[in-house]
């Protein structure tokens, strides 16, 4: 079977699906790997480092497309909302495309997907067991967003982070909030006390009281219990906007004594709880700063704007959206490290083999036959239940 690699086409987007260190596996595993030229230009990854691993390089994205068997993307459509529709006429039936397509997000964008007749699986509903950790793709890019948002936050600051003695006296360090201790906010958390910050955390979740205060960070507790805190993934689900609401409240004074606040609560499926409000950010000290991880859905800050940063009464928010692309070398070499054991769980003897007993296989597999077929899916979408075969 012949793997094809496109480039990226989603504004800005810098990485790439596979880089040169999983291409012996690979091609063990019986793949021959087709790349389009320069795919890997902007991640650091040049076609002659693919070259040397035994890759063939297309010439063009039409001619890639109708080639591979097997299409490995990082934002294909249904996640790449931009542009990503510019590929569907390049697909064609049963031909398998792995990938981000944010499947809960556009039930439009899913049904084209789907109809295109390609055999579609969406890396972001892989299960969180242990037999899938290594392929747990949304976890490795959280883990790059919750670094880089900390040194987003760091070069706005106009404080130092670490606590500092010196000709001039004791600098005292900056405190730094994270809301919502899931993947992106633990590396934050690590990433912000490494700077030398002092840093506090808030999740609906008491089970993650533990995970923050082993990273050397306070837990705040707040007098509110959460209905059903984490749903059987282990992700936050969400509550009713009374909780929202009380929450906020109690939260307020925390988020007045910081100097830095990231959030990264997501829900998925629903556009993401709002956690800082504007007078919130009123009370808050000129020169703070606040980073929403989840500003390319809405944000977690009535204020936030996707792809832009706003100043409010000294504060500035920053919406960044697609943090993981702006470390696109190491971004790249997890992602692919992702993908490559997605393939070699998906590819035999160079052969595909579709186990929907699996629930790796089951729970990734999105489209089918030009259907959606991923029960999950469906159901949010509300469609009928497919006829069984």
């Amino acid at each position: 079977m012949i793997l094809g690699v496109p480039r990226e086409i989603f504004p800005g987007e810098r990485r790439v699906a596979i880089t040169p260190a999983v291409v012996p596996p690979l091609i063990k595993a019986g793949l021959e790997i087709v790349i389009e030229t320069q795919a890997g230009a902007a991640a650091g990854y040049p076609d002659e480092q693919f070259e040397s691993r035994g890759v063939k390089i297309a010439p063009s994205r039409q001619e890639l497309f109708s080639r591979a068997d097997i299409v490995a993307q990082v934002l294909a459509c249904g996640s790449n909302d931009k542009n990503g529709r510019d590929d569907l006429p390049l697909m064609r039936k049963d031909q398998v495309l792995i990938g981000f397509m944010r499947p809960l997000g556009s039930a439009e964008l899913t049904q084209a997907l789907a109809g295109t007749g390609v055999t579609a699986f969406s890396v972001e509903m892989m299960p969180r067991t242990t037999r899938a950790q290594a392929m747990d793709a949304l976890s490795s890019m959280a883990t790059v967003s919750g670094y880089k948002a900390v040194l987003q936050a760091a070069c706005t600051l106009p404080k130092l982070f670490p606590m500092l003695t010196t000709a001039a006296g004791t600098i005292t360090p900056a405190r730094v909030l994270v809301i919502g201790a899931g993947v992106a906010g633990l590396q934050a958390i690590a990433t912000a006390r490494r700077l030398g910050a002092v840093v506090s955390a808030y999740d609906v979740r008491p089970a993650s009281k533990e995970q923050v205060n082993s990273l050397g960070a306070r837990f705040v507790e707040l007098p509110l219990e959460a209905k059903d805190a984490q749903d059987a993934r282990g992700y936050a689900t969400a509550q009713d906007e009374s909780f929202y609401r009380r929450q906020r409240e109690l939260l307020g004074k925390v988020i007045a004594e910081s100097d830095i606040v990231i959030t990264t609560a997501l829900i998925p499926g629903k556009a993401p709880p709002i956690l800082v409000t504007a007078d919130m950010v009123k009370g808050m000290a000129p020169g703070s700063v606040i980073v929403d991880l989840a500003a390319e859905r809405g944000g977690n800050c009535e204020l936030t704007k996707a792809e832009q940063d706003v100043v409010v009464n000294g504060v500035t928010i920053m919406g960044s959206i697609n943090l993981a692309s702006t470390v696109p070398f190491h971004a790249s070499l997890m992602y692919s490290k992702n993908i490559s054991a997605f393939l070699q769980h998906l590819v035999k003897k160079g052969e595909l083999v579709l186990d929907l007993k699996d629930d790796i296989t089951r729970d990734t597999l999105l489209a089918r036959g030009g259907q959606i077929v991923n029960e999950r899916v469906r159901t949010f979408y509300k469609l009928p239940p497919l006829e069984a075969k």
